[in-house]
């Protein structure tokens, strides 16, 4: 949440600043602005409540030209939306300028302290304590390096920050709990919350880590501690391109990376599967034999993979359990040497599952980061990670990175399952537990791991089916949404609804099938929509849950198997996707969901890549 970008380089940066803030709108779009260091060397600053747009406008007024400056794009925490609150904030004399993604805790201890030395402020945000301490260091004697680690100093909380300064060719950043990544140009140098800020002009990358300071200016960066003591940092090639944070022909992202979800799913499972059996080089033979259980913390769409999860590992005789990571971090459950703790994050960066993630290493558990992002904060501190390799997603909703985290985390039950986790009888025998051959997958699950590898086609025809956007029109009048789904359809109930209500600000909500009668039934009336998932297991108990509904009057819609005859016969609407392993079909079922969500979003008019109060990344707690 909240977007930084800066550029230092040759010729002028205002363009780039701007092309770095709109692929950032999905951390935050409620007011944007810039500052940049004009020739002269003095600070000039643009900033206004609204969308990057809309500070366009302005900027095309104003006609601001400078080779090095930051920028941002703000998803509200310290006061309401607005030109006063909008970023960069600077110290009352443009001396100083700073964005700020995060949260300074202790911003009302030092915002009294300054105001008693005659510092006036002009803003509710926690950020602008930051400029008037650097300037009060200014003051001092000191010059903007020693000025702004002095200030960086004082401050308590979490934080990513970058600051120009008067008369300074240099930027000068630093990170604490929110991420900042630095970007390697030909003509000029980067820092971002995100590689897809600056990914249209550069794909190295150098991942900075909390209490790193870095200094960049057109020439090149240095990378210190608070301290002052020189710092290495890995310089990575980014794999993703730039046409992946674009629209292209789509109007929202996140149709786009519905339709993308063929391709998603080939780089998750490329190369992972021979023989039949999962193989991730993450994991050689026999390093997985001492799990005897496994925890998934996250949030939201995420939380939903790792519930996911969970029902696939336990159908492997593997204790699992999925907890809310924001519960996980402040009320930890007990781990033991033999506990995996698995954080699912698509970006690497949310605050929750981080603290949960440091919460587990203060144990004897072992911790594995499922994530998207390589460099990020979740996979540098686990243990072992995961990478779903999905590509950047843009869209707030999270759409094709949930598809893969479930395909990653299958791949990772079928090979826990293989090393006999979970099954203190095979370890007896470390050959065996070693050993895949020795491993009958049909003793404990109906299908093989290799059916992942037909999942991009068997998702291609869910693409390219067009009834959710029939449905979606013909439901548009209805009050109330009810998910409903049993085993890996349960999960994806729950994501369903996540989804409807995250774009279209309808009442939706998911359930296990099993519990509509136990209190939500008397919900159901004439007016509700009910969509039941099926996946071809236990789909004879969702019917009779779907009977009750039908007996108040609710229209049901079902999603479910080409082949589920009683299914589509018993519904109102069928929506169907192809024969494939329960295991693997609410990955098919997801995709008629997210699709019913966006036209059911696109029929109301809403902002779709961009839901009012939410974000794509959160970054605070």
């Amino acid at each position: 949440m909240c977007g930084i970008i800066v550029r230092a380089g040759v010729g002028d940066a205002l363009g780039e600043l701007l092309t770095g803030l709109e692929n950032l709108e999905y951390r935050g779009y409620d007011s944007a602005g810039v500052a940049l260091r004009r020739s002269d060397g003095e600070i000039a600053v643009c900033k206004r409540e609204g969308e990057t747009e809309a500070l366009r406008s302005d900027l095309d007024a104003d006609r601001l030209s400078g080779a090095v400056g930051i920028g941002h794009t703000r998803w509200s925490t310290h006061g309401a939306p607005s030109d006063a609150n909008a970023h960069p904030h600077t110290d009352g004399e443009n001396r100083v300028a700073v964005v700020h993604n995060g949260i300074i805790r202790n911003h009302e201890t030092l915002r009294a302290e300054l105001r008693d030395r005659g510092h006036e402020f002009t803003s509710e945000t926690d950020t602008e304590v930051i400029p008037h301490l650097v300037a009060d260091a200014l003051d001092a004697g000191r010059d903007p390096s020693a000025a702004f680690r002095s200030a960086v100093d004082r401050l308590e909380g979490s934080y990513a920050i970058a600051i120009v300064v008067e008369d300074s060719d240099e930027v000068y950043a630093t990170r604490r709990g929110s991420p900042l990544v630095l970007g390697l140009g030909e003509t000029a140098n980067y820092l971002a919350s995100d590689v897809p800020a600056f990914l249209e002009f550069t794909d190295r990358v150098v991942y900075l880590e909390d209490g790193d300071v870095v200094v960049v200016d057109a020439d090149g960066y240095q990378i210190s501690d608070v301290a002052g003591d020189p710092i290495e940092r890995p310089v990575e090639t980014v794999d993703w391109n730039a046409g992946d944070a674009r629209k292209g022909v789509y109007n929202h992202f996140m149709r786009k990376e519905i339709d993308e979800q063929p391709v998603s799913l080939r780089q998750t499972v490329d190369g992972r599967i021979e023989n039949g059996r999962s193989v991730l080089s993450e994991f050689p033979p026999g390093s997985l034999s001492d799990v005897d259980e496994v925890i998934f913390v996250a949030c939201g769409t995420s939380y939903h993979a790792g519930m996911y999860g969970c029902t696939l590992l336990r159908r492997r005789g593997i204790p699992a359990t999925a907890v809310p990571a924001n519960e996980f971090a402040h009320e930890p459950m007990p781990l033991s040497d033999r506990t995996l703790v698995i954080a699912v994050t698509q970006s690497g960066e949310t605050a929750d599952t981080l603290a949960s993630l440091r919460a587990a290493e203060e144990s004897p558990a072992r911790t594995l980061a499922v994530t998207n992002v390589v460099g990020s904060t979740a996979a540098r501190e686990a243990d072992d990670a995961l990478f779903i390799r999905a590509g950047p997603e843009i869209g707030v909703a999270a759409t094709k990175t949930f598809s893969s985290q479930v395909a990653a985390i299958a791949l990772l039950a079928d090979q826990l399952e293989a090393s006999g986790a979970g099954r203190p009888d095979r370890r007896a025998d470390p050959a065996q537990s070693n050993d895949r051959d020795s491993h009958d997958a049909s003793a404990d699950t109906e299908g093989s791991i290799s059916e992942l590898d037909t999942l991009p086609d068997l998702v291609e025809t869910v693409v390219n089916d067009g009834g959710a956007a029939r449905l979606a029109t013909q439901y548009s009048e209805a009050d109330s949404y009810f998910f409903i789904g049993r085993g890996v359809g349960y999960p994806v109930a729950l994501e369903g609804a996540l989804k409807f209500k995250e774009i279209t600000y309808e009442h939706a909500e998911g359930f296990a099938a099993g519990e509509l009668k136990h209190g939500p039934l008397a919900l159901v009336t004439p007016a509700t929509v009910v969509v039941a998932v099926f996946t071809g297991r236990n789909d004879d108990r969702t019917l009779h849950n779907i009977r009750e509904a039908q007996s108040r009057g609710a229209p049901v819609i079902g999603i479910g198997p080409d082949s589920a005859r009683a299914a589509r016969e018993t519904v109102d609407e069928y929506l169907s996707y192809p024969a494939v392993d329960p295991d693997f079909a609410g990955i098919l079922a997801n995709v008629h969901l997210q699709l019913l969500a966006y036209h059911a979003a696109e029929i109301r008019d809403r902002a779709i890549d961009k839901p009012r109060n939410l974000a794509k990344s959160v970054t605070v707690e």
